[in-house]
Order: structure tokens, then C-alpha cells, then sequence
């Protein structure tokens, strides 16, 4: 069960370990882009060139999809990105229902977890494998994997990352349900600091303030990029930032402000420095590098 290209890769490894693949569950096509034009999930295309068969419910609870699912007679239901599953989906089969999660459980539970480790400073995150439960992202520990996060890396960076690492930690984890060799560990038996949860990003998650330090605009910029990308405004227009990098020394620029020599740089103002961004997006306009913006822009 999935849907974008992070569960593709953990599928294909699947296909390619040999497990008998009995059945697909992924969202209904939906329009999409300017045209509008019907558009299928990653998942879905893989299957599709794979010839396995295919399940799209609108409704996971409805019957008709319920007896679709029994008539498989899968062992094992296999859920990455996906959506919440009702227990009588999650529960359905002799050996449980898995999940793979972007972050090192219980730390980052929620929808954005890749995200949110990299906005707040985070030099580590991972995958994890366990069993799904009533609340989301709360079941008995299989496995995990962590991988590093280094300075300068953005969330797509690390999500290709979590993608490749998650898949192989998949692939170990159904092999070791299948032959019974493994173990569980409750979330709340492992020991650590106060949780730190991944909630959804909505639009005011991803306006910069101005009046923050700059290590932390820093790693918001990093961790919001390529999607759903940080913004500030701009000639009265939504200006996204994809890349900056920071800079220390103290600056008569107060924080929201800006400057620039009009070709090769530009400036924003924080409480203890300043932030040059170097890849960015006018309203309106195509994604570019800030000299070829500052060319075709007047501040």
C-alpha cells in the first residue's frame, strides 16, 4: 500500500527479493497540472509495468473494496506513504499489517517527518519498520536504520536517502516476519528525551521570519526545500527560497531587509547576521539561480 516515488523503491525491492506480490493498493488517478489531465501515482505506473494487480479505493472502509482485499489472502500488508488504514484494513492479516516511517521512532511521528528533523537542526534521522496500531505511528518497533544529515543537506537530499535505506530495511524486515526471527519493542520502552513530532506543513509553517537566528532560517530553508519550500516576500510578491547560506558576521541590515549589488548577491537581514540566498523563485517566474534572477529583476 503506497503511493508517491518514496514507496516505489521499497516495492521494486520487494519485486526484486522475490516476495509474491498478491495485490497494490494506491489512490485513485486524479487530475493534475494546468491541463488537469489524469494523472496516476508512482506506485500505481510501477505496477502497472509490472503487471501486478491493482487496487484503487476511494473509500478504505467501503465493502466492495473490503471483499476485493479478503479475496487476496495476503499474509502481509505492507503500507509506505500511504494513508491512515481503519483496523479493519490494518488488521486483516494472519502476520499484521507493517509500516515503513521516515524518522527513528517514536522521534518525529506524523505526516512531514523527513522535514521536520532537518528544520529543527537534527544530524541524524533514519527509517523504521513496525506494526500498525490504533494511534498513528505508535506500534511495536522491528527495525531501524538511522542515517546522518550533513549541514548542508535539504530534504530531498535525505528523502532520496531514506528512500534507498528504507526500501533494504523493508525488504530484511518481511523476510524476518516470514521466517518468525525477530523481535518487538514497544515505542515507550526505548529511552530518550521529550518527543518531537512531524505534524502536516501548512502555508504559515513555511514563511520565514526574519527576526530568528540565522542557523535556524538556515535549516528551515533546508528543510522545507524542494517542497513545500520556504517563502518571503519580494516586490509584494511570494519569493521561495530553495538554497542560502549563512552568513555570520554582524550586518547593518536589520532583519527583513535586504541588499544587493543587483548581479551576484542578495542579502536578508536576521538578528545575528545574515542569510544570502543563492536559488530562488519569483511569483510568476521560473526557478533560478540568483544571478540569473537579479539579471531579469529590478529590487
Amino acid at each position: 500500500m503506497g503511493t508517491p516515488e518514496f514507496a516505489v523503491a521499497s516495492l521494486d525491492a520487494l519485486v526484486k527479493a522475490g516476495s509474491n506480490i498478491v495485490g497494490v493498493i494506491t489512490a485513485p488517478d486524479k487530475p493534475a497540472g494546468r491541463g488537469q489531465s489524469i494523472r496516476e501515482s508512482a506506485v500505481k505506473q510501477y505496477a502497472r509495468e509490472k503487471g501486478l494487480n491493482i487496487l484503487q479505493p476511494h473509500k478504505l472502509k467501503d465493502e466492495q473494496f473490503l471483499d476485493q482485499l479478503r479475496s487476496l489472502k495476503a499474509d502481509l500488508q505492507v503500507v509506505v506513504a500511504f494513508r491512515m488504514l481503519p483496523e479493519i484494513v490494518w488488521n486483516m492479516p494472519p502476520k499484521g499489517t507493517i509500516n515503513l516511517h521516515g524518522s527513528l521512532l517514536p522521534q518525529y511521528r506524523g505526516a512531514a517527518p523527513i522535514n521536520w528533523a532537518i528544520i529543527n537542526g537534527e544530524t541524524q534521522t533514519g527509517v523504521t519498520t513496525f506494526f500498525l496500531k490504533h494511534e498513528i505511528d505508535t506500534g511495536d518497533i522491528l527495525f531501524s536504520e538511522p542515517v546522518n544529515i550533513a549541514p548542508d543537506e535539504t530534504a530531498g537530499n535525505i528523502h532520496d536517502k531514506l528512500m534507498e535505506v528504507g526500501a533494504e530495511l523493508l525488504v530484511k524486515t518481511v523476510h524476518s516476519i516470514e521466517t518468525g526471527e525477530y523481535q518487538e519493542t514497544p515505542q515507550n520502552a526505548i529511552e530518550g528525551s521529550v518527543l518531537k513530532h512531524a505534524p502536516k506543513l501548512f502555508k504559515d509553517d513555511c514563511q520565514i521570519r526574519w527576526d530568528m537566528p540565522a542557523k535556524k532560517i538556515y535549516d528551515l530553508i533546508r528543510g522545507l526545500s524542494p517542497y513545500p519550500t520556504a517563502f518571503s516576500h519580494i516586490n509584494n510578491k511570494t519569493f521561495k527560497i530553495f538554497k542560502a547560506e549563512i552568513k555570520e558576521a554582524a550586518s547593518a541590515i536589520k532583519p527583513g531587509k535586504y541588499e544587493s549589488d543587483g548581479k551576484t548577491f542578495l542579502r536578508f537581514g536576521c538578528i545575528d547576521g545574515t542569510i544570502s540566498v543563492t536559488d530562488v523563485q519569483l511569483e510568476g517566474k521560473k526557478r533560478m539561480k540568483i544571478d540569473e534572477f537579479l539579471r531579469g529583476v529590478r529590487l
